[in-house]
């Protein structure tokens, strides 16, 4: 599989902690399983990722260094590739990825300037075309209707209310995207 400029990487969910908690109150369908994304920059011939990182912030690093620090979980990448009548935007989402780097990670996962997440990361690089749309945000669990057990304690921690309703986006939304298209995925594997 050979990965393009401009496409998205996106990061298979575990089951627990923070991992779990996306994917369950966002899952959409039992194919898609995703709890972050990314954006590729081929850059001297080498496949790096713009994105915002929950133990970085929002950086670009080459692929390779993204893939190693997670070859302990055994976990699937998938490559999603831009439909081809919005290649054209690329160079210019590339330039607003870059205005983004250095910023902190936003742990409220609510929109604001001074900090992303890994979806409002890649969302606001495309904005400029809307190629993803911002939806009300659930943090309910769908088997249940409450609310997910994690995020209750989550937000409690940081003295917030759970940011039912409001605008964003999340990598499950994002790979259900009609703009997308799948093209391949690969595993990282424990040595």
């Amino acid at each position: 599989m050979t990965i393009w400029h401009g496409d998205l990487l996106f990061v298979g969910a575990q089951s627990k902690n923070l991992s779990g908690a996306i994917n369950r109150v966002t899952q959409r369908t039992s194919s898609a399983a995703f709890d972050h994304i990314g954006l590729i920059e081929i850059a001297h011939g080498l496949p790096h990722i713009l994105h915002a990182s929950s133990k970085k912030g929002s950086v670009k690093e080459p692929l390779d260094s993204l893939l190693k620090n997670n070859h302990d979980d055994d976990r699937l990448f998938a490559i999603y590739r831009i439909d081809s009548i919005y290649q054209n935007a690329i160079p210019e989402a590339i330039a607003r990825a870059r205005q983004m780097l250095g910023k902190p990670y936003n742990w409220s996962y609510t929109l604001n300037d001074s900090s992303y997440y890994c979806s409002d990361f890649v969302e606001r690089a495309f904005r400029h075309i809307a190629l993803f749309q911002l939806e009300p945000m659930t943090f309910k669990n769908p088997k249940t209707g409450d609310f997910d057990e994690f995020w209750k304690i989550f937000y409690a921690n940081q003295g917030l209310e759970v940011p039912e309703g409001e605008l964003g986006c999340n990598p499950n939304g994002m790979a259900a995207s009609r703009h997308i298209h799948y093209v391949g995925s690969f595993h990282t594997r424990a040595e």
